[in-house]
């Protein structure tokens, strides 16, 4: 295996909605067998690093028969498909019952024969983690049921959106709902307690074992189990568990790459606790709002923790981008979630223009048109975020000047610079507003002096020579229509 790029590319795939074309396709149950090799090319040639399928593991029929009957699920589900059918339910894929492949996937072995495909063409597997809580199908219900947060006749009475009543073999217990400190608990599952020890050992066994069929692991909602925020959730201290189950599963798998979802301004202390990587949902918000000066303050962090962030525009969890942002918006945001530093997190669909986000309790999704102008765009931007120098380069921002005094409009400039170790470099600007704006802005290419410089856009037939006492002096100046960019490749003119 190659060494790994400073800033690797995952692509998220929602593997039983994939697999259910797949099996239309082939008139039987597809497996990890049947995707066809072509297709994992494809995803090489694309510059991705990371394949991360969405939930491969086993689910059960308790946990589909809440998904089937909640209405407000159900209302979602409708909307994503106007012809949803029960067989299109088949139970999220967060409620899960056993940490194995779903046999209509295939199995473990059907994954191991996947990884290594996709091990000969240089990509790694990613799958779930979700620490929080376990499917009311998960064998633990039954066989030990004290790794679960527990409760009494009171709290289903007086809370009973948090707790519920499960039916054993030997007797029946009250048990709470998984869920985080903000929201009423999710009725498809049933929460872990890191106050006892027994159970933090038990999942750390859990993570050995899956640590043995891929390459990483995204791990759901990471900080609820963190111990303060446990404790404001269940009023117990749990110990500490991330750093134990880190160093555990590294100690047998050296390398071994952790991805955290996570909110509320914790990413540098999961980071601290070993994870490689955490969602900058941060700076998908501030894309959201459009405000560029948000934007821009958000890369002044150091780059100790940016580089650990992961940049995307739409997951499985969030709107679709291209429904979210309008083209223009959707482009100029795109350039800054992916050329920035960092992870940088694709997902299914997004390349189409998808406009329905699927529920991840469905195993069906709707079919929907190709918009042509967002699929022009990828395929003219994919090839730049691939090449070398945006994925083991030198990232710096740079400071954007008025173009004359009392033109505000400079603000709305996110400007910076690639540079790598073969004097390759890159200037890329973004008019983050939906009006022109002007600037200008110095660049800190010394050795480029005296001399004449073309700068290339990478995604457009934009041309032009400057010389480089432009770059050095006042700086060259910008004038770009609201959401305009540039991708400039910056090289010396050589006359003959």
């Amino acid at each position: 295996m190659k060494t790994p790029p400073r800033y690797p590319s995952l692509y998220q795939i929602n593997t039983r909605v994939w697999f259910t074309e797949l099996s239309s396709e082939l008139g039987r149950q597809a497996t990890f067998d049947d995707i066809p090799d072509k297709e994992l090319d494809r995803l090489r040639d694309m510059g991705f690093d990371w394949i991360w399928f969405l939930s491969v593991w086993c689910t059960g029929e308790r946990g589909r028969k809440v998904s089937l009957a909640y209405p407000e699920w159900r209302a979602d589900y409708k909307d994503t498909l106007k012809d949803l059918k029960d067989e299109d339910i088949a139970g999220s894929g967060f409620a899960i019952a056993d940490y194995r492949v779903h046999p209509n996937l295939g199995g473990d072995s059907a994954l191991l024969r996947l990884r290594t495909r996709l091990k000969k063409r240089g990509m790694k597997v990613m799958l779930d983690f979700v620490p929080n809580h376990m499917g009311p199908d998960h064998p633990w219900v039954e066989d030990h049921p004290e790794y679960f947060v527990s409760g009494t006749e009171s709290d289903l009475t007086n809370f009973p959106q948090n707790f519920t009543r499960v039916k054993r073999r030997e007797d029946d217990l009250i048990l709470a709902y998984g869920r985080d400190p903000y929201f009423s608990g999710w009725p498809d599952t049933l929460q872990l307690d890191y106050s006892y020890p027994a159970t933090a050992e038990a999942m750390i066994r859990e993570l050995l074992r899956i640590s043995g069929q891929c390459d990483g692991l995204r791990c759901d909602m990471a900080m609820l189990i963190l111990p303060e925020v446990f404790e404001r959730t269940w009023g117990r201290r749990a110990q500490a568990f991330w750093s134990r189950a880190i160093e555990a599963v590294r100690a047998k798998v050296p390398g071994f790459c952790f991805m955290a979802e996570v909110y509320w301004d914790m990413e540098w202390e999961l980071q601290q606790l070993g994870f490689d990587y955490t969602y900058d949902k941060r700076l998908y918000d501030r894309l959201h709002e459009g405000n560029a000066r948000a934007v821009r303050e958000h890369f002044y962090a150091g780059l100790d923790y940016q580089d650990k962030l992961v940049r995307f525009l739409e997951n499985h969890d969030e709107s679709r981008a291209a429904f979210a942002f309008d083209q223009s918006k959707h482009e100029a945001a795109a350039v800054l979630s992916y050329l920035t530093p960092g992870l940088r997190f694709f997902h299914q669909g997004q390349f189409e223009g998808r406009k329905k986000r699927i529920s991840p309790h469905l195993v069906r999704g709707p079919k929907e048109k190709v918009n042509p102008d967002i699929q022009k765009f990828y395929e003219a931007f994919l090839p730049v975020v691939k090449e070398n120098l945006f994925r083991e380069g030198r990232w710096e921002l740079l400071t954007c000047a008025p173009a004359w005094e009392g033109n505000d409009s400079f603000d709305s400039f996110i400007v910076f610079k690639w540079e790598d170790e073969e004097d390759r470099r890159a200037l890329v600007c973004v008019n983050y507003a939906p009006h022109d704006s002007q600037c200008y802005v110095h660049l800190p290419f010394p050795e480029l002096s005296n001399q004449s410089i073309r700068l290339k856009d990478r995604t457009s037939s934009a041309r032009y020579v400057r010389h480089s006492r432009d770059f050095l002096g006042k700086g060259i100046f910008l004038d770009l229509q609201g959401w305009a960019f540039h991708i400039f490749e910056i090289s010396q003119v050589k006359f003959r």
